[in-house]
């Protein structure tokens, strides 16, 4: 569909990251004018220091894993000695060129994205971006700097995205307590690291660096990892990581963080002490909303300073959008981006979709990966959705048995009266891959007996998605699983 324009709109955004550089090119797409102000590089956060090169790390982690697992599968891996015997060689990890590789890929995607963009006709602006009112952006050479330039517009979007949180008894100081932004500068694996947060970034990070073969100590404020994930996911998760050697602090809250020399001392609520070599600091993160001018434009804040947005990324302002983690919409890189497209679609008057949070998929790249979509078996639990719920472990799977998986399962659960779709977990492999048709069943509306009629490869991990929505093929009023 095309949009056409009595005269030339204009599209200010602040911000190169998921969702600005999605408002950028769907703006640029239906012919508006568009600047964008980024103060990092194109990609923000995001492809620089967060999610591009942390997930390389993982897939770096995952491929040592595969080798120290081959021999399970009849692979082994033996170097001749002088005497001729066999010797079993040992895995060991380059970090310095881990992380020489890590950041030069998120370079280079960042170097695509502007490419991409400027290919579209889009006008980049490095520096610091500020409202100034409804319809004008003020760059600057930093907070407090030299403005140098002032773009008027008929649109904004903000997409500031956020940072790490810091907390005052544990200052990052870049060497020995880390934020999840600093770990790339690392040249050796830590010989005892010790993770504050057990959330998602807490969890990613401990179970990269464990199967990197580093010593990990994980503190978790909760009882268990992933408080707010499905439980199940969780505890196979907890499990993998204490077979694999982690130590896990449950219902323990990091009360101070200090350096001493090459050590890191953590101080528990209960009196405790963990000691280590270093201390990644994973206990959230804040918005970069303060200084740029939102609540002098009038714009709607939370006290916790992310931007009010209602579900096509509009502001209390009806011509500031905002997308991304600076929102109060779900912080997912992905989530960023179909904002930022949202913001511009309904914007600009184009067909636009309104987001909704209970179709929107998430992974966790764990070993094994956590995939969710749709309601979770909790919110049956508290009588929120009248649905069913069915687990099917994926040991039972052909080709998990074929591959050497243990762990992981693939949870459906479908409304009691329809047999509808509404949601799903998948914890294994390739979670983030296989959560897809699930996506699809939830997003169009489909019911177990539809999916389990759609043929799937044998022998495939997919198999189990068809093999779990036959099982639920019988629901009698009641809301049992029968057949």
């Amino acid at each position: 569909m095309s949009v056409s324009f009595e005269r030339t709109q204009s599209v200010a955004i602040i911000g190169g990251g998921p969702g600005g550089y999605e408002a950028a090119l769907a703006a640029a797409q239906l012919g508006a004018e568009v600047t964008v102000v980024e103060r990092a590089g194109v990609g923000g956060s995001a492809v620089i220091t967060d999610v591009v090169p942390s997930k390389s790390l993982i897939a770096t982690a995952d491929a040592a894993v595969a080798i120290a697992g081959a021999s399970d599968l009849g692979v082994q891996l033996f170097a001749k000695g002088k005497d001729g015997k066999p010797l079993k060689p040992e895995i060991a990890i380059n970090l310095g060129a881990v992380n020489r590789r890590l950041l030069s890929l998120a370079r280079q995607q960042s170097d695509d994205m502007r490419a991409s963009l400027v290919e579209a006709g889009v006008r980049i602006v490095s520096g610091h971006g500020r409202l100034e009112g409804p319809h004008a952006v003020v760059v600057s050479t930093g907070p407090g700097g030299t403005d140098f330039d002032r773009i008027e517009a008929d649109t904004l979007v903000v997409s500031t995205g956020s940072s790490p949180r810091i907390l005052p008894s544990a200052v990052p100081d870049g060497e020995r307590i880390l934020t999840w932004t600093q770990l790339y500068d690392m040249t050796a694996l830590p010989e005892h690291l010790i993770v504050v947060g057990s959330g998602v970034t807490g969890a990613e990070f401990a179970g990269a660096y464990m199967n990197l073969g580093a010593k990990v100590t994980l503190v978790s404020s909760r009882e268990h990892v992933l408080p707010g994930e499905d439980r199940d996911a969780a505890a196979v998760l907890e499990k993998v990581f204490k077979r694999g050697g982690m130590t896990v602090l449950g219902k323990c809250r990091a009360q101070s963080v200090e350096r001493h020399g090459d050590t890191v001392v953590v101080t528990l609520s209960d009196g405790r002490t963990v000691e280590g070599s270093h201390c990644l600091m994973a206990v959230g993160s804040i918005p970069n909303t303060q200084g740029i001018g939102l609540e002098e434009a009038g714009v709607q804040m939370t006290e916790s300073g992310h931007i009010q947005v209602n579900r096509v990324a509009r502001t209390s302002v009806p011509n500031i959008y905002a997308a991304g983690d600076c929102t109060t919409f779900i912080p997912l890189a992905s989530v960023a981006s179909m904002q930022g497209r949202t913001a511009i679609f309904h914007a600009l008057g184009d067909a636009v979709i309104p987001l909704e949070p209970r179709r929107i998929t998430s992974n966790i790249f764990t070993a094994p990966e956590i995939a969710t979509v749709g309601w979770q078996e909790k919110d049956v639990d508290e009588g929120l959705i009248n649905g069913v719920v069915h687990k099917l472990p994926l040991a039972a799977n052909a080709r998990a048995k074929m591959m050497g998986i243990k762990d992981g399962f693939v949870k459906i659960i479908a409304h009691s009266g329809s047999g509808t779709v509404v949601g799903g977990v998948i914890v294994g492999p390739r979670a983030s891959e296989l959560i897809y048709p699930i996506a699809i069943a939830v997003e169009r509306r489909l019911t177990v007996d539809q999916v389990s009629r759609v043929f799937a490869v044998y022998p495939s991990l997919s198999g189990s998605i068809t093999d779990a929505t036959r099982a639920m093929h019988i629901v009698d009023q009641t809301g049992a699983v029968t057949g």
